[in-house]
């Protein structure tokens, strides 16, 4: 496997976390800035907005040195979008680093 497809998958699951664990917090904030006088809502929402766009950003470049097949790179976009989809996405990612995942990059010539 190619170090920078290695390099890819291993960025976009660094951030797959973080993204996601961003994304309970500001539906937490938003929850507590309308029972609360608390709103860390700006805040949040701009913490989590940057680590979205760092998602999508090596989502791509991921794609695009491991060939994935849209399906899979579709998947990893809608885990994105649920609340502890980041989660699930850091897991399927952790198995594809360690050789685990049937989901590896087809076999070139």
């Amino acid at each position: 496997m190619p170090v920078k497809s290695v390099a890819a998958v291993h960025r976009l699951r660094l951030v797959s976390g973080p993204e996601g664990l961003s994304f309970i917090l500001l539906l937490i904030c938003s929850v507590l800035k309308r029972t609360t006088s608390f709103n860390a809502v700006p805040v949040m929402g701009m913490v989590h907005g940057v680590l979205f766009v760092l998602y999508l950003v090596f989502l791509v470049l991921a794609h695009q040195a491991r060939r994935w097949e849209p399906k899979r790179t579709l998947l990893l976009f809608v885990l994105s979008v649920l609340p502890t989809g980041g989660f699930f996405a850091e897991r399927m990612l952790a198995k594809e680093e360690r050789g685990e995942s049937g989901a590896a990059a087809p076999a070139t010539a």
